[in-house]
């Protein structure tokens, strides 16, 4: 396991719908219905007894007299079993896992004693006694991240009511099932065989939030390069500058692959109790509704793979958090790929779904190289884009992001060419006449591009800067 200790998608359960509704902070002697056995099927009966038992143990002091103290009065009498299975949580959870109750009822439901005597009968068929509802609690944040105790505490954090907080987060998945515009919480667009999933105002706002308040605390991976501050594409690139061989290698879907069952694994490892990881995760991420799937372009790439992933609870891109939490969903596929570049004497660095490898890489290696990556890529729940390996030696132009890094990081000298004859042209017939392509703000642009096109690079910088103070002045 890594940092984090996410598994790939299969290995967590994603949010289920009860999981996911609204558990509030419990009043002290809050009581729940009383189950009956015998108006429950047999595995039904056994998950809310295991349930209730969980419930029960983590109702006070956690050691053995007082656990068995708790269940007697929950059950009216003293199973046999009883005796063995509390032995049992207290080998596994040496500390009571408050944070966790459904873990450990799930812990209960699987142990050998208890699923004998549920089946056998000798759990007769009787009322389960009243059951105390107990409220999750923090039991130790990992980083410097707002602890929030209960779906109560999440409300109040990102200023919403309970009800609010349950339609943002989209319990019922109302958003995949709506036909009007109004009830869905995204806008949706094809654009160049991706979808952005655009999340309206006020729940872009939430994520905002989230993403200053919690996301953006937890730390990446260090090479990764892409939505990190302090980061960026020629931190990305640099690495790789002056190598022989340069191998770049695109993931396919890179945002839809991140489940929400990993965001949740994520957020269970920060620190958050399983209502509020659940909420949070259903926060961030969407299922597209039908009618958006089905309005894909016939010629997309991977067509019924890609719609695969939009069916399931997903990163939408397009939500100003995606980009961080696939950093962080993403981190035992970086530690794994970091590995791997170390055993081949190689280099590697991520910006999003963009991999690059560097190195003195013969042929047979790269190839090996390549084979290890989709491997491995596949094992975390990604796959690679095949149709856009590139492997460029030092003969070639090596690119990478937009930048060549045959000696350093830098702009190809076409788009250099490019960008000082518009300066030219705009120094010498304006603004107005040099925006052909009709740029809102294109003195705005063009102080962008000065910027991209001289990072690294003073000779550069200093010429640009000089064309664009006439072109201003002009």
């Amino acid at each position: 396991m890594g940092l984090f200790g996410v598994p790939p998608r299969a290995q967590l359960v994603p949010p289920h719908p009860i999981a996911c509704a609204p558990q509030r902070s419990a009043q002290p002697g809050a009581r729940t219905a009383r189950p009956r056995r015998d108006t429950l099927p047999l595995t039904s009966y056994r998950q809310v007894l295991a349930s209730a038992l969980a419930d029960a143990m983590l109702g006070g002091r956690w050691n053995r007299p007082a656990l068995l103290e708790r269940c007697d009065e929950l059950l009216g009498r003293k199973p046999r079993w009883l005796h063995p299975v509390v032995s049992s949580v207290l080998f596994s959870f040496p500390s009571a896992p408050r944070d966790s109750p459904r873990a450990l009822a799930a812990f209960i439901a699987s142990l050998d004693r208890f699923t004998e005597s549920v089946h056998s009968g000798r759990s007769r068929p009787r009322p389960i006694g009243d059951r105390p509802v107990r409220p999750t609690s923090v039991v130790r944040m990992r980083w410097e991240t707002p602890a929030l105790n209960d779906l109560s505490g999440l409300s109040r954090h990102l200023g919403l009511s309970d009800g609010h907080l349950d339609w943002y987060a989209d319990r019922r998945s109302l958003n995949r099932r709506a036909r009007s515009d109004t009830l869905r919480h995204y806008r949706y667009a094809w654009v160049g065989g991706r979808l952005i999933e655009a999340p309206k105002p006020r729940l872009r706002g939430l994520q905002r939030s989230l993403l200053d308040d919690v996301f953006g605390r937890i730390p990446v991976h260090d090479s990764v390069h892409g939505f990190v501050p302090g980061r960026g594409v020629h931190t990305f690139a640099a690495p790789h500058a002056g190598a022989d061989v340069v191998v770049r290698i695109d993931l396919v879907s890179f945002f839809a692959s991140v489940t929400a069952a990993r965001v949740y694994g994520v957020l269970r490892t920060a620190g958050y109790p399983e209502p509020v990881a659940h909420a949070l995760a259903a926060l961030c991420t969407t299922r597209t509704p039908v009618s958006v799937l089905g309005s894909a372009p016939s010629t997309l790439s991977q067509r019924s793979y890609r719609l695969a992933l939009l069916r399931a609870a997903h990163l939408p891109q397009g939500a100003p958090t995606s980009p961080a939490l696939a950093n962080l969903c993403g981190h035992r596929l970086d530690r794994r790929l970091t590995g791997l570049a170390t055993a081949f004497g190689a280099r590697y660095t991520r910006y999003a779904d963009d991999l690059a490898f560097s190195g003195e890489l013969t042929p047979a290696r790269v190839t090996g190289l390549v084979r290890h990556v989709d491997a491995i890529a596949a094992a975390e729940g990604f796959r690679v884009h095949p149709a856009k390996l590139r492997i460029r030696g030092r003969g070639d132009r090596q690119l990478l992001a937009g930048l060549v890094v045959n000696e350093r990081p830098a702009v190809p000298r076409d788009e250099y060419d490019r960008l000082r004859a518009i300066l030219h042209d705009a120094a010498r017939n304006g603004l107005a006449a040099a925006n052909r392509t009709g740029r809102p703000d294109f003195a705005g642009w063009l102080a962008g591009r000065v910027s991209w096109v001289g990072h690294g690079h003073p000779s550069r910088a200093a010429k640009l800067a000089r064309l664009l103070d006439a072109a201003l002045h002009s």
